[in-house]
């Protein structure tokens, strides 16, 4: 991914923050009254508003800090979802269970970590491509593998490869369990403040939106 920064945003002011994921349906109702429902993206995008997180000078100085360093919305980086950020439930503890991200067939060496939501009408799954370096465990037929003997991980990319002669056999499940970031950049090139209005409780706005691969 050009222009990003492998840097995660301040994780404590993250964590006040509001957002999630958004969808682009279009919706036509026809002259019957009934409706057509399309959707314009294959995949949703998340955003959130960091300004809710912020309740000190202190953390206003940071996250302006963070802001110029990224350039307004030129750099991308590291964003911490505290809904959703783990293979498995958000109490739970990633296992090398959790999500299948793929199945062998003798020769390919190379899978991309995902993760499925729903099961039963419609099950979508998500690309990863942040993964939290030290949280990724992989296995096949749920046999944890050695790393970086038998498998690696990119944790730009989140793509998992098998060394040579490790490729996992056909048919075998290739399973992951791991934790990740989300890859997003501001959504403005600007950050207004009134100090004096901050002081008496007022946020500032701060978009940020995920970044669509």
């Amino acid at each position: 991914m050009s222009g990003f920064h492998e840097v995660r945003f301040p994780t404590g002011i993250a964590r006040g923050a509001r957002g999630g994921p958004e969808r682009l349906t279009q919706v036509v109702t026809l002259a019957s009254g009934r409706e057509v429902r399309n959707s314009r993206w294959a995949h949703s995008r998340r955003r959130y508003d960091a300004g809710f997180g912020i309740r000190t000078l202190d953390a206003l100085a940071e996250v302006v800090a963070f802001f110029e360093e990224r350039r307004g919305r030129l750099y991308g980086f590291r964003w911490r979802d505290r809904l959703d950020w783990k293979s498995c439930a958000p109490s739970a503890t990633p296992a090398a269970s959790d999500q299948q991200i793929g199945v062998g067939d003798g020769a390919t060496r190379v899978f991309q970590l995902c993760k499925l939501y729903g099961s039963l009408h419609a099950p979508y799954v998500r690309r990863v491509t942040k993964p939290v370096a030290g949280t990724v465990l992989i296995a096949v037929d749920g046999v944890v593998k050695p790393q970086p003997a038998a498998v690696s991980c990119d944790h730009a990319s989140g793509l998992i490869t098998f060394a040579v002669g490790h490729a996992p056999a056909s048919g075998s499940v290739v399973s992951a369990g791991f934790a990740f970031d989300v890859p997003v950049r501001f959504d403005a090139d600007a950050i207004e403040v009134d100090l004096s209005a901050f002081e008496a409780g007022d946020i500032p706005r701060i978009p940020i939106v995920e970044i669509a691969d």
